[in-house]
């Protein structure tokens, strides 16, 4: 690992700036947890010149919620207290969960839900400095090696997959981030649209601007008659990173559902709507016949490669599960 400096930055003013003078020769990047960003620096995959730690900037860890507005979180709040903050737990029970099956509970005390959403892909050739060396067409590389844990659809370009838990169930939740940059300039994204293709090649797989700060993160209010549920399904019930995970957020009138979000990670390169599931559900009561179609229509057009073809029926007993927990079945 080579040397760099530290600077701790005492606003998000400060740190956008400091963010905006990385170049080539001096790249600077923010640090909050430093989960990932430790790894990918010991990896070779990242060499900073500089850090900006985001964690001396007072207010980016605050948790509101208001029964119109909905939840904010501010970018450093821990996985651990969203895990388990009464608030989240009654009103956005999807995420409470997902931040409580990531990593590990010595990991969740430092990871941030920023961090989070910002980390790169863990898969076993972006992390391996020797293929980074190596050139070449790294698609291929996937399609043609270990695919085993790999995307399942929209994997003609990359197969990599974004490694966020949190993710799926913001997708599913309809959640947004916020963005400041230079003069505290803020930019609003939805998650599904902040977070792109995993690509090697690019220093980051969002739209982030290399001088802006991921500040915060809302969720809308839910409306009455909301359920939610997640799962994540791993090969043991471990520490494991997922083979699957799947988010469900309705909206019920009596048994019949009125609105439906399913979100599945892990088996594309970000979270992917089941949005013909979706349609097959609303208007009609969730029986388990009717869990049970909709699971086979969120599968339906999985390209799988060499060896991750057993992700599909294993996805399409999570999204049965995962539908029919969230409607209380």
């Amino acid at each position: 690992m080579q040397t760099f400096e530290w600077v701790d930055a005492e606003s998000v003013e400060q740190a956008a700036s400091l963010l905006g003078e990385s170049s080539e020769r001096k790249p600077v990047m923010a640090k909050a947890g430093g989960m990932d960003l430790l790894d990918l620096m010991k990896n070779g995959v990242v060499s900073p010149a500089r850090l900006v730690n985001l964690k001396t900037i007072k207010g980016l860890d605050g948790v509101r919620y208001d029964g119109k507005q909905g939840l904010e979180l501010g970018a450093l709040v821990t996985l651990a207290r969203i895990s388990r903050e009464p608030e989240l737990r009654r009103n956005y029970v999807a995420l409470a969960d997902a931040a409580e099956h990531a990593a590990t509970p010595q990991v969740r005390n430092a990871a941030t839900m920023g961090g989070n959403l910002l980390q790169r892909p863990r898969c076993w050739y972006f992390r391996s400095d020797f293929f980074h060396q190596a050139g070449g067409d790294d698609a291929a590389r996937v399609r043609d090696g270990e695919n085993q844990y790999h995307a399942i659809f929209d994997n003609q370009r990359t197969a990599l997959v974004h490694a966020s838990t949190p993710a799926t169930a913001l997708v599913a939740y309809g959640a947004t981030v916020e963005l400041t940059g230079p003069g505290g300039k803020t930019r609003v994204v939805p998650v599904a649209e902040f977070l792109l293709p995993p690509d090697m090649k690019r220093p980051r797989d969002t739209v982030i601007a290399p001088d802006e700060v991921l500040t915060r993160v809302r969720i809308p209010a839910p409306g009455a008659g909301t359920k939610a549920a997640y799962h994540k399904q791993g090969e043991r019930e471990s520490y494991d990173w997922p083979i699957c995970d799947v988010a469900v957020v309705l909206r019920l009138e009596g048994k019949t559902v009125r609105q439906a979000s399913i979100a599945m990670g892990w088996v594309a390169p970000t979270p992917r709507r089941a949005t013909a599931a979706e349609q097959l559900l609303v208007g009609k009561p969730l029986t388990e016949d009717l869990a049970r179609q909709a699971a086979k229509a969120a599968v339906a057009g999985a390209t799988p490669m060499s060896k991750n073809a057993y992700k599909v029926p294993v996805l399409e007993a999570v999204v049965r599960r995962t539908l029919l927990a969230a409607a209380g079945a």
